[in-house]
């Protein structure tokens, strides 16, 4: 099926995202009006900066701002949408109060004492808009589920999911690029991995093949046609095929790459846990750390920028000091997931691998110990991915950086609000 012409790419972005401290990263702008928006990033739409030559790009929250760039704690404050600075609450193990209106009543309630910041509910319209899409596209273009599992896409409610994660997102084309990607990646871990006839057995053949959904084959010209025909052979590759077809359309080529990185990323972490399973092994508590970097939510807040309809410049994603803040991100929103499906696991056929388990397994702690503690750990990973954005906000007020920070704090927000309030798929444990 054709994939539809997309709206020419925006003039500039809006004042109120491009310069960072312009907005609380908890109001972001409100989104372009859905007519005439852009989506892409394609040269020539807009100037993008760039590092001022001699920019340090270091860590440390003590290097002196550029002139008249927010110092450190008044960063701080902005990037976390919180109302105190550096070295308070913002190193304290329990949730501190915010002045954003809390998740709907009766959508379930937050882990006790995991450090998270409440949103709103996501723009209603916009999430029956996108849920009715990506049902379209699930059903019409890629043919991803039988009738059977039609109570559990819709459970799923991965529109809700993905307009709370991208708050400045201008159209709803720009979201279904996201949430056709999550639908996607959710496809191959059930298929393959876990829920829906996935098996450790042969993960990485059918992990490869379909890799090359999103990273195209080319090879010689006899055996094209046959790689071709396989991206349509299951779900998983038909989904892949179709939502990085779309995703290519909208993004640079530094950001399509930046995604298939990322994406290769979390088929390796997917190996490491499958390798456990086969060999009915628990890892020690650091080595399933170490996966869960790999096998997580990284490509999710690594599109940010082309959610939102501009690029950070290749060379700036690629910093050390951005990784380090994107790789923390997406290891805390992780355990989120670890935290909120843990009594969802525990019911399933099987030992699912999770870092209570692991940590109850490896450490000799009661469930509800380990539990706690992986709590903690959540924190700690959460305030060292806000430290690590403050400082660098401070260190390269580059409005792109600033941009792309408030993005991927708020696909962190975003993430807790869906896990806490999707009460189809998870409950918590009676552990308070």
């Amino acid at each position: 099926m054709p994939v539809p012409e997309l709206p020419p790419p925006r003039s500039s972005l809006p004042v109120a995202v491009t310069r960072f401290g312009a907005t609380a990263l908890g109001a972001v702008a409100a989104p372009a009006p859905e007519t005439g928006a852009a989506i892409g990033t394609s040269s020539g739409a807009h100037t993008l900066p760039t590092a001022p030559a001699g920019l340090s790009f270091g860590p440390s929250p003590t290097a002196p701002p550029a002139p008249g760039a927010p110092g450190p704690g008044a960063g701080l404050e902005r990037l976390l949408r919180g109302p105190h600075g550096l070295g308070t609450a913002a190193l304290r193990l329990t949730p501190r109060e915010e002045p954003t209106a809390p998740v709907a009543a009766g959508k379930g309630s937050p882990i006790p004492g995991l450090y998270h910041h409440p949103i709103p509910e996501p723009d209603p319209a916009r999430v029956d808009e996108v849920s009715r899409r990506i049902k379209a596209w699930a059903l019409d273009e890629v043919s991803l589920y039988p009738e059977e599992w039609e109570e559990q896409f819709d459970g799923f409610s991965v529109g809700r999911y993905m307009v709370g994660c991208h708050p400045d997102a201008p159209t709803v084309d720009h979201l279904m690029l996201a949430t056709r990607l999550m639908v996607a990646e959710n496809a191959v871990d059930d298929c393959y991995c876990e829920d829906h006839g996935g098996s450790p057995i042969g993960l990485g053949e059918r992990l490869l093949l379909a890799h090359t959904a999103l990273d195209p084959l080319y090879t010689a010209r006899e055996y094209q046609p046959d790689w071709a025909a396989s991206l349509h052979t299951d779900a998983p590759r038909r989904a892949y095929r179709s939502a990085m077809d779309y995703f290519v359309r909208a993004a640079g080529p530094s950001q399509a790459d930046r995604l298939r990185h990322d994406m290769a990323r979390l088929h390796l972490g997917y190996l490491a846990e499958a390798a456990w399973a086969q060999q009915d092994q628990v890892p020690e508590v650091w080595e399933y750390l170490a996966m869960r970097q790999f096998n997580n939510f990284r490509p999710c807040p690594t599109i940010t920028d082309t959610v939102g309809g501009y690029e950070l410049p290749a060379d700036l994603h690629a910093q050390a000091d951005l990784q380090k803040v994107i790789a923390l991100a997406s290891n805390a929103t992780t355990i989120v997931n670890d935290l909120y499906s843990y009594t969802k696991e525990l019911d399933a056929p099987g030992r699912h691998l999770n870092l209570p388990v692991v940590i109850a397994e490896r450490e000799g702690l009661s469930d509800k110990d380990a539990y706690l503690k992986s709590v903690e750990i959540h924190n700690e990973l959460m305030h060292d991915f806000e430290t690590e954005a403050a400082a660098l906000a401070a260190a390269c007020p580059v409005p792109s950086v600033g941009r792309f920070l408030r993005g991927v704090a708020a696909w962190v927000d975003g993430n807790h609000h869906w896990h806490q309030s999707n009460t189809y798929r998870y409950s918590l444990p009676d552990f308070w």
